[in-house]
């Protein structure tokens, strides 16, 4: 592939319609070419735009309006002198270039929306990762503090949990095995118990019945937690008695 064939690339390029091959011919090619990485750039952004464009309903006369406007217009005599070889080729170039924009622009407005989707995707997938790494870690600092003191117990239907509370760190992790799915519509919800006075911390998981919670909020003067059923989503205060009741270790 020469030079001048990457330099046709650029919108194949950021419409992500190049085989894998052309593709990373052209990226080591908008190392060193300025111009094709400036107009890549562009293109990109454009297409973007038009992803994020919202369509519209032609009007149901517009039809109409076209074919009968089309009767009007003049036709070309025939016999008109034939233009150099050299404007031909001019004319058919600018026409091609307008056919190809487009049809760049067309595939971009095809394309545009799918690219966005995929590219939030890929950003949630991240968020999620970057959140669920943090909180193995925290899990992991509560479990390894030096003062961190456990209490375990047993719970309904022959599951066991165990509280794990560090009051240097000020926060507490629940680890829970063989723990039931609960009803459909519902979810396992953790609180803080504060002398009687319920306070929210943080949701299990309902597809897992054994996992690792940091408990979400500072344990301050908490006496113990509990957990109760709740609808999906949570409640900011106990819908439902409490499944199981726990003392956190002193």
């Amino acid at each position: 592939m020469t030079t001048v064939d990457l330099h046709r690339l650029t919108g194949a390029y950021a419409l992500h319609a190049l085989p894998e091959e052309e593709s990373t011919a052209f990226e080591r090619h908008l190392v060193g070419c300025e111009p094709c990485a400036q107009e890549t750039a562009e293109l990109s952004a454009t297409a973007t735009r038009l992803g994020l464009a919202v369509a519209s309903t032609p009007p149901t006369a517009l039809r109409e309006q076209v074919l009968r406007r089309i009767t009007a217009v003049r036709q070309e005599t025939p016999g008109r002198q034939v233009q150099s070889r050299t404007a031909r080729l001019g004319s058919r170039t600018r026409a091609l270039s307008r056919w190809a924009l487009a049809a760049c622009l067309a595939a971009a407005t095809a394309l545009g929306g799918t690219a966005i989707w995929q590219h939030q995707r890929a950003e949630d997938a991240r968020d999620q990762a970057q959140r669920a790494t943090r909180a193995a870690d925290e899990i992991a600092a509560v479990l390894a503090a030096p003062d961190a003191r456990t209490r375990a117990a047993g719970l309904a239907g022959g599951a066991t949990g165990t509280v794990v509370v560090s009051r240097d760190r000020d926060r507490a992790v629940f680890v829970v095995s063989g723990m039931a799915r609960p009803p459909g519509g519902k979810v396992y919800q953790l609180w803080f118990d504060d002398a009687g006075t319920m306070r929210p911390a943080g949701l299990m998981n309902p597809d897992r019945a054994d996992q690792a919670v940091l408990l979400r909020g500072d344990v301050d003067s908490a006496s113990g937690m509990g957990i109760t059923v709740e609808p999906d989503g949570g409640s900011k205060h106990p819908t439902s008695a409490p499944v199981a009741l726990m003392t956190f270790p002193s």
